[in-house]
């Protein structure tokens, strides 16, 4: 299958690239920086700016599947990329006829999603870190998923719980909506974005993703994603 990345060199985009690629479809990793990609069977590397519409559509162009990782560090200012860029993507999917997308978002624009047993996240790290620190972030989550919403394409949208990395795939679950869990494994969240390229289950809908296996440490994620990366 042919498959475009973008966000292709973020974190998660690494991984959706390399699974892909191991599994033998034909990829197209879309980034703003190409020199860090090295030239190897199966990929094909498109240097595009999500806020240029006529890049993105020459990237989408000839897919069979459109994968988006986008993402950005928290800020107090307002953030436009996830709805911004995902306006661009799917008007470009519609002009060159591509049906299926999937699109990372997080558990956090659910709001019923409370994990069961985290007294200590739902009430002081959730408040604090992901509906205050990442307000801005969340809000403009909320937009691109709206936006996919309400658009006639095959759309999955991929819910995450606290994204660590982890050099393997290990166990998850997947749920509609909302699943009971704090954490999810990058490589979790790629090959379950990859399984579903095969699979009609979530269609129209979001899946919820979480590692079952595998725990970081809490402070230690926060750190990582949340501060670190400014």
């Amino acid at each position: 299958m042919r498959i475009a990345v973008f966000g292709a060199n973020g974190p998660t985009g690494r991984q959706l690239t390399e699974q892909a690629l191991a599994a033998g479809h034909q990829v197209t990793a879309v980034t703003r920086r190409p020199s860090a990609f090295t030239a190897r069977a199966g990929l094909t590397v498109a240097q595009a700016d999500v806020a240029d519409p006529p890049a993105v559509e020459q990237a989408v162009a000839g897919q069979d599947a459109v994968l988006s990782a986008l993402g950005v560090p928290f800020s107090k200012q307002p953030i436009t990329v996830y709805s911004q860029g995902i306006t661009h993507i799917m008007a470009a999917m519609e002009r060159q006829g591509v049906k299926r997308l999937l699109a990372v978002s997080s558990s956090v624009t659910d709001p019923n999603w409370r994990p069961s047993n985290a007294f200590f996240f739902n009430n002081v790290l959730d408040p604090l870190v992901n509906r205050k620190l990442g307000r801005t972030l969340h809000a403009d989550m909320r937009r691109m998923e709206a936006l996919i919403r309400q658009s006639a394409l095959d759309w999955t949208i991929a819910r995450p719980s606290g994204l660590f990395d982890h050099p393997t795939v290990t166990a998850h679950e997947l749920a509609v909506d909302a699943a009971d869990g704090l954490f999810t494994a990058r490589a979790d969240l790629a090959a379950s974005m990859l399984a579903q390229l095969t699979d009609d289950r979530f269609v129209r809908r979001a899946m919820a993703v979480i590692t079952t296996e595998a725990k970081p440490s809490i402070l230690k994620l926060i750190w990582n994603e949340g501060i670190k990366k400014k």
